[in-house]
């Protein structure tokens, strides 16, 4: 018996060596990415109008990074909070852990190089090295060209400079580990030339990061055939939504609709009164940033549209809302 717990205790013994020791080599191999490119960007006054444009639409950089008035219907943004960061992404959506959006204006990023802010967009490292969740969707920001980057950048230091200290994020295990591996180096991708309509809308729904609220997941894989088929719960509290079926599907998706339809249902939330409309609790709510993309130009819409109705339709109807607990 002696002989047996012995032996037993030696394996354990070796069990735990060896975990400390892949804990250890885990923190100290990963994330594999490099150092921050040695990089200045020259704010051009052409980079600064893109930057801005991607900033409060296709990139959604605003969206995430401010404060949103849920008193309101979609939630725009509070006034004065561009990038201050602080915007809670839990549990309630179904994330292993808390990953609050970081402080990205000048009082934050102020001691950050170029090179450093531009490896956290593309690659999803952080000055200090640490990984980031990519709720921060920095692997379709890996994929955009990479002068779209150098504008969102360059626009990031002319924003007013808030003070405002986003608690670190906390991811449970084992995803504390998996995020490290996350990480890689950029596959910056031409933008398509705009006459190829869907080559364009696909490399707009890539940047705005569509797939990701749109599809199904298991595990943080997309589940195949279920793509841009919506179906994604996102139980906020006060509401619950399901995003939205954005195939071509006839029934379920938006087949049926014409470019027309489209654009307008975007450009409708773009109006002042829209961005007003008052919710109470118990209406319909939605976590669908309408006030964001609804400032996006209509070339652009369209060709988001000529893409979206270049995928499989696929047959998923969705109740897109419904009142949560209170």
């Amino acid at each position: 018996m002696k002989k047996f717990l012995k032996v037993v205790y030696i394996l354990l013994l070796i069990i735990a060596v060896g975990l400390v020791s892949g804990y250890i080599y885990m923190q100290k191999k990963f994330p594999a990415v490099g150092e921050a490119p040695n990089i200045k960007i020259e704010p051009t006054e052409q980079r600064l109008a893109r930057g801005k444009y991607l900033f409060n639409s296709v990139a959604g950089c605003a969206d995430c990074h401010s404060t949103r008035d849920w008193s309101k219907l979609t939630g725009p943004i509070v006034p004065g909070t561009e990038g201050k960061g602080g915007e809670p992404f839990d549990e309630r959506i179904g994330l292993p852990g808390s990953f609050p959006s970081k402080n990205i204006t000048p009082a934050a990023l102020g001691n950050w190089t170029d090179g450093e802010i531009y490896r956290a967009i593309t690659s999803g490292v952080s000055k200090d090295g640490e990984p980031l969740f990519p709720i921060m969707p920095y692997p379709n920001f890996a994929k955009m060209d990479k002068e779209d980057i150098y504008s969102i950048i360059a626009y990031l230091r002319t924003l007013a400079p808030i003070q405002n200290e986003v608690p670190k994020h906390d991811a449970k295990f084992p995803m504390n580990l998996i995020m490290r591996t996350i990480p890689a180096p950029p596959d910056h991708q031409p933008i398509p030339d705009r006459s190829n309509t869907v080559a364009y809308g696909k490399y707009l729904v890539t940047s705005a990061g569509c797939g990701e609220c749109h599809s199904q997941s298991d595990k943080g894989v997309p589940v195949a055939g279920k793509e841009f088929a919506g179906g994604v719960v996102f139980d906020i509290g006060p509401w619950i939504n399901q995003s939205a079926n954005i195939t071509p599907d006839n029934e379920t998706g938006i087949g049926k609709w014409t470019k027309e339809d489209f654009i307008k249902r975007f450009k409708s939330c773009s109006t002042p009164e829209y961005k007003n409309t008052a919710w109470k609790e118990g209406e319909f709510q939605t976590i669908m940033p309408w006030t964001f993309v609804s400032q996006m130009s209509e070339e652009d819409l369209g060709a988001i549209y000529d893409y979206l109705h270049s995928l499989p339709a696929v047959k998923n109807s969705v109740e897109k809302f419904k009142p949560g607990k209170k």
